[in-house]
């Protein structure tokens, strides 16, 4: 008789059989940086934390130590830095650039990744430049682009190892890649946000950097969540104008996408587990519902089934601890 349930008799027998696996390898550890000398605890994220630098770098430590490879970089900008054509978002002495070096300084091995988008720095809370025409907001894109460009710059002279457009604006993975390379940054990875949906799981980490839209909403430049062709669309131009890694956000509500993006391209699939998706564990856990280290496991686990190649975490650290 034929019994599927052979392959599942034992530890050793399902081990031997398991079709995916994930490690610490896989994980970006997202963190949060402002211009204190202070960590405070990010009220819409319980367990994580806006990091002092010296903070930052202790903890970016403790989770290279424990494996992981990379950490990605978000700044909380103070709001009397934030503009309306966000220049601070290039400033060579800017929070993000002395963030890398402190980095770089301390462990010349880890990959350090940074977010490449103004609404940390725009004063109207948009990842892109905005004009106003009486209630209607308009972002505009190639002007947003040249910014952009300028932020991928400043970062990558400071050490940055990757940059990470999480914009969504149009043409902005070949600009970026233009300019780097005429600046000598040939090697300077581009990990392009492509399928970043209007998700309302993003609600936490707009409440832990501050960055939400002062008016409007972010649909005319984020995908639709109802759509999926469009998601190949955008994986087809982002490889063709030079990106090095493709991303799906969020992750664990987008699976379909993310197999069909690991079905389209050979280049490296990410997949963001994003604040919203975090929070959820975690409040789960929290009151008992859930096992959270159980819980965590077995969504990064379905996101590496799904097609990722890397996965962006916030429980990166933890789950790195865990699988240890």
């Amino acid at each position: 008789m034929i019994r599927p349930r052979r392959n599942r008799k034992s530890p050793a027998v399902r081990a031997l059989v398991r079709e995916n696996s994930i490690s610490a390898s896989d994980f970006i550890y997202p963190l949060f940086v402002h211009d204190k000398d202070v960590d405070e605890a990010i009220d819409s994220m319980p367990g994580c934390t806006r990091w002092s630098i010296d903070g930052l770098v202790k903890e970016a430590g403790e989770a290279y130590a424990l494996g992981v490879p990379a950490v990605v970089l978000f700044p909380a900008i103070a709001e009397n830095l934030k503009t309306p054509q966000a220049e601070e978002s290039h400033n060579d002495d800017g929070l993000v650039p002395r963030t890398i070096k402190a980095l770089k300084a301390a462990y010349p091995g880890l990959c350090v990744i940074t977010d490449v988008a103004l609404d940390p720095y725009n004063s109207d809370g948009h990842d892109g430049i905005v004009v106003k025409n009486g209630d209607d907001l308009e972002i505009l894109n190639d002007e947003t682009v040249e910014v952009l460009c300028q932020q991928a710059l400043s970062h990558a002279r400071a050490g940055a190892d990757m940059v990470s457009p999480s914009d969504m604006m149009d043409g902005r993975v070949e600009a970026i890649r233009e300019t780097l390379d005429l600046e000598g940054f040939q090697n300077v990875s581009i990990m392009a946000y492509t399928a970043k949906y209007a998700s309302a799981f993003y609600g936490p980490f707009r409440g832990a950097l501050e960055s939400a839209p002062k008016a409007g909403d972010k649909k005319t430049y984020q995908m639709d969540p109802a759509n999926s062709r469009e998601a190949i669309r955008e994986t087809l131009l982002d490889e063709e104008e030079g990106a090095d890694i493709l991303m799906v956000k969020p992750a664990g509500p987008y699976l379909d996408i993310i197999a069909k993006m690991r079905e389209t391209t050979t280049l490296p699939v990410a997949a963001y587990q994003v604040s919203g998706e975090y929070l959820m564990i975690k409040s789960a856990s929290q009151d008992g519902w859930l096992d959270e280290k159980a819980i965590v496991l077995e969504s990064l686990t379905g996101i590496k089934r799904a097609g990722a190649d890397l996965i962006l975490t916030y429980f990166a650290k933890d789950a790195a601890s865990w699988l240890k």
